[in-house]
């Protein structure tokens, strides 16, 4: 029986993945092999020895002390791509009221009395229109920095409404280049995209060479009036730099899904409460992802996804098969098999993976592993973990 503990409201689509007769899922679970969570925020006192895998309904996984997990042993999913219309949809909508005083105009409208007549009301809305008037969206330039899942779909929206896209992306996978669309014009560098974008668009990650991308510096070669959107993560712009250019009239508006108290109550600034991936449609997908990542890897030990392991996947050639996590250093795999062959177990087929410190080891074998020959191999110096799959 697998075991996984959840946290937050975890879809009911994904949840019904996990047959009943070989799972056990709750929140309060205990001794979990897998966690699988949202937004719930996670430490080191979710760490114990049973424990192989984190599962994050997401893309982000900043609610996740990754380093302190993969130490461990501890394979660390996420979701990305899952929730990536819902957040091209809201960058759209950003877009729009970004060049439009769809939301002035609504507030006035709102203000005005009931008891106006009709023919007063439109009188005085003919008078106050060109208030709120804006911009279209076409023919202008998007700068879209980030170019994964969610990047390439808004440069693929932009380009249907017409608007000219420039992309700049350093980490740059084979696979997203493969999704983006040719008429997406490549970037060399963050400034020269900046520089020719009415609208620039962020969709990072949040790494030490991404931390605060948006400064004072930076801030400098936006077009006077250009607008900047953040649905990415609070932690790529630096407030202050963007109240200046607000201030200083270098940006005309910030959109962003991140509000922090310095930005509330700017007349610039559009305030979204954290809402990107908030449709029922991204929650299932994310659930779904996340939950079949789970199973391939607690039934299989399939990694797919994973943001501190290497992706691995491995057909079954037997029906024994040991997992092991061991720090990635030379002489590893050959200590391993030495005590496979002392024990005259024969080995059908193995995948050996490695990422940064951390290696991986799908070993098929023909005969049943026991508890002493599993208790063996963890001895091995820089052996995290063990297990039989």
């Amino acid at each position: 029986m697998y075991k996984i503990q959840t946290f937050n409201q975890i879809s009911e689509k994904g949840l019904l993945r996990l047959p009943q007769q070989t799972y056990q899922v709750g929140a309060d679970v205990s001794g979990a092999d897998a966690l699988l969570v949202r937004s719930h925020l996670l430490s080191v006192e979710h760490l114990h020895p049973r424990l192989k895998a984190v599962a994050r309904a997401g893309a982000g996984t900043n609610n996740i002390p990754v380093e302190v997990f993969t130490k461990a042993g501890v394979v660390v999913f996420n979701t990305p791509g899952a929730n990536a219309n819902a957040v091209k949809e809201l960058v759209l909508c950003g877009l729009l009221l970004a060049s439009r005083g769809v939301l002035q105009g609504i507030d006035w409208v709102g203000k005005q009395s009931p008891s106006l007549s009709y023919p007063d009301l439109n009188q005085l809305m003919e008078h106050h229109k060109k208030n709120f008037k804006g911009n279209e969206l076409t023919g202008k330039t998007l700068g879209v920095v980030g170019l994964g899942a969610i990047g390439a779909l808004v440069a693929d929206i932009a380009i249907q409404l017409g608007m000219k896209v420039l992309g700049y992306d350093p980490a740059l996978s084979v696979d997203a280049a493969w999704r983006l669309a040719n008429q997406v014009e490549r970037q060399e560098n963050l400034t020269s995209l900046i520089a020719r974008s009415d609208y620039v668009t962020l969709h990072l990650p949040v790494l030490e060479n991404t931390r605060n991308l948006i400064d004072r510096k930076i801030i400098n070669y936006f077009k006077t009036g250009a607008v900047l959107l953040n649905y990415s993560r609070d932690a790529l712009v630096d407030d202050s730099a963007v109240l200046d250019g607000l201030n200083a009239g270098r940006l005309s508006c910030y959109v962003t899904d991140f509000p922090t108290p310095a930005l509330l109550g700017h007349p610039r600034a559009v305030l979204m409460p954290h809402i990107g991936a908030s449709t029922d449609e991204a929650e299932d997908n994310c659930a779904v992802m996340a939950v079949d990542q789970l199973r391939d890897f607690l039934e299989n030990g399939n990694i797919r996804n994973a943001v501190n392991f290497p992706s691995l996947h491995l057909e079954r050639s037997s029906g024994t098969r040991l997992a092991i996590v061991n720090q990635n250093v030379p002489g590893m795999l050959g200590q391993i098999l030495s005590i496979l062959a002392a024990r005259n177990i024969n080995v059908m087929d193995m995948l050996n993976k490695s990422k940064g410190d951390i290696a991986y080891n799908l070993i098929d074998v023909e005969a049943q592993l026991s508890d002493d020959t599993l208790a063996d191999i963890q001895t091995i110096h820089h052996v995290i973990k063990v297990w039989a799959v």
